[in-house]
C-alpha cells in the first residue's frame, strides 16, 4: 500500500500539532453497558499512544453501534473514554458532542500530548450520509477541530470499506496518513492474497451464506480446502438435498449453493455431524446427529465432535489458514465446542509454522470468550467486513483515498 505512513508523520514532527485519527473503537457493550471485549481498543491503542508521546494534541473520533443519527444514552463513548484511558495510562477526555460548542472548546484546550475522544460520529447524520455536500461539512468541521497544521490518521480498519465523513472524506482535506493497525492489517491480508504459503485453507462460518459469498466466489479457485461451518452450512447441506428442520435457512440460496458444489465440491467440506436444539436457547434440550438426518423440529447450533475431527484432520497440514466466522452459536456453553475445537486446531498449526489469521467479528469475539490466547494466532483482524471485502478484491474507499 503506497500510502504515507504513521512513521512518515511522526519523523516529520507533531509536538505542537493537533492530529485527528479515525480509530475502531466499536466494542460489544453487555446490557449495563459494560465492555464485554476491549480487543478493539487494545489494538487502537498503540497508534495513539505513539502520538501523545511524540508532543502531539490528538484528537481521536470513533462510532459505537448503529445509532440513528442522534444521540443515544447507550451508545454513548464514555466507558470507551474510560477504558482507553487505562490502556493509554493517561487521562482522555470525552467531548460532549461531535463537532459542536464542547468538542471546538477542548479541542481549542488541548496541549501536548493531550487525548480527546469525540462522542459516537454516527450521533451526528451526516457520517454516513449518501450526499456528498452533507459528508463534506462534517469533515470540514472536524478538519476545522485541527487548526491550520492540523493532519489526519487513518487507524479504523474496520470502517476502511465505508465511504463515511470520517473514514473518507476528512482524508481529502487534511495530510494524511495510515496508523500502525491499518498498515499492520493491509500486511496481513496482502499475504493471503498474493502467494500465500500452501496448503491454504479458509475456514468459513456465521449465520448467513449470502454474506460470504462474495469472499467464497473469490477465495474458492484459491484454496486447497474451504471449510464451512456456522448456520450457512445448513443451505449448502439442503442444496445437496438434505432436510435440515428449522435450521437457519436462506431458501433462495439453494441454487447458488448447488452452483458452488457443481464448480467447488473438490475444495468444499461440509459438517457430516451436527448438534440440534428443540428451541434456540442455552437451556435447550441438544442432540447429536448425522448431517443428513436432522430431525422436524430441531435446529442446528453447531457442528458436531466427528466434523471437529475431520476439520481438525484437513486443517492439520496447512501453511496458511485464514478463518472467518464461528462453527455455531458460541456464546451458548452447549453450542461453542464446535468453535472452540476449531479453532483450537488452527492455533494448534501456528506453533507448527502455519501463518493464521482470524477474521475480526465474531470470530475474534469467539477467540476471548473461548478462552484461547491471542498468541496462539498469527494475527487477529479487527475489522470483519472490511477483512472479507479486501480478500474479495474489492475496492475500499478508505485505503484509495489515502493513496492521493
Amino acid at each position: 500500500m503506497a500510502v504515507p505512513t504513521l512513521d512518515e508523520l511522526l519523523e516529520s514532527g507533531v509536538a505542537g500539532r493537533i492530529v485527528l485519527v479515525r480509530s475502531d473503537l466499536n466494542v460489544p457493550l453487555d446490557d449495563d453497558g459494560a465492555i464485554t471485549d476491549p480487543g478493539r481498543i487494545v489494538a487502537s491503542a498503540p497508534t495513539i499512544r505513539k502520538l501523545a508521546e511524540a508532543g502531539a494534541g490528538v484528537i481521536v473520533t470513533a462510532h459505537l453501534g448503529r445509532p440513528k443519527g442522534e444521540p443515544d444514552p447507550k451508545l454513548s463513548l464514555a466507558p470507551v473514554a474510560a477504558r482507553l484511558g487505562e490502556e493509554l495510562g493517561r487521562n482522555v477526555q470525552l467531548a460532549g458532542d461531535v463537532v459542536g460548542p464542547d468538542a471546538l472548546a477542548r479541542a481549542e484546550g488541548l496541549t501536548d500530548g493531550d487525548v480527546l475522544l469525540l462522542e459516537n460520529i454516527r450521533f451526528d447524520p451526516r457520517e454516513t450520509s449518501k450526499d456528498d455536500a452533507e459528508r463534506e461539512a462534517l469533515a470540514a468541521a472536524l478538519a476545522e477541530l485541527t487548526g491550520p497544521d492540523g493532519a489526519f490518521v487513518s487507524d479504523g480498519f474496520g470502517v476502511v470499506h465505508r465511504k463515511q465523513a470520517s473514514v473518507y472524506d476528512v482524508a481529502k482535506l487534511l495530510p494524511h496518513y495510515a496508523g500502525d493497525l491499518v498498515t499492520a492489517e493491509v500486511n496481513v491480508l496482502s499475504r493471503l492474497t498474493q502467494d500465500p504459503a500452501r496448503p491454504y485453507a479458509v475456514v468459513l462460518g456465521g449465520s448467513k451464506v449470502s454474506d460470504k459469498l462474495g469472499v467464497i466466489e473469490a477465495l474458492a479457485p484459491k484454496v486447497d480446502t474451504l471449510v464451512i461451518g456456522g448456520g450457512m452450512a445448513f443451505t449448502f447441506l439442503a442444496a445437496q438435498g438434505h432436510g435440515v428442520g428449522t435450521s437457519l435457512l436462506q431458501e433462495d440460496q439453494i441454487d447458488v449453493c448447488k452452483d458452488l458444489l457443481e464448480r467447488f465440491g473438490d475444495v468444499i467440506r461440509l459438517p457430516s455431524d451436527v448438534v440440534v436444539a428443540d428451541k434456540f436457547a442455552a437451556d435447550a434440550q441438544a442432540q447429536t446427529v448425522a448431517a443428513d438426518a436432522i430431525p422436524d423440529g430441531w435446529m442446528g447450533l453447531d457442528i458436531g465432535p466427528e466434523s471437529v475431527k475431520r476439520f481438525s484432520a484437513v486443517l492439520s497440514g496447512a501453511k496458511t489458514i485464514f478463518w472467518n466466522g464461528p462453527s455455531g452459536v458460541f456464546e451458548f456453553e452447549k453450542f461453542a465446542a464446535g468453535t472452540k475445537g476449531v479453532a483450537e486446531a488452527i492455533a494448534a498449526t501456528t506453533s507448527q509454522g502455519a501463518f493464521t489469521v482470524v477474521g475480526g467479528g465474531d470470530s475474534a469475539a469467539a477467540v476471548r470468550v473461548l478462552g484461547i490466547p491471542d498468541s496462539d494466532f498469527s494475527h487477529i483482524s479487527t475489522g470483519g467486513g472490511a477483512s472479507l471485502e479486501y480478500l474479495e478484491g474489492k475496492e475500499l474507499p478508505g485505503l484509495t483515498v489515502l493513496e492521493a
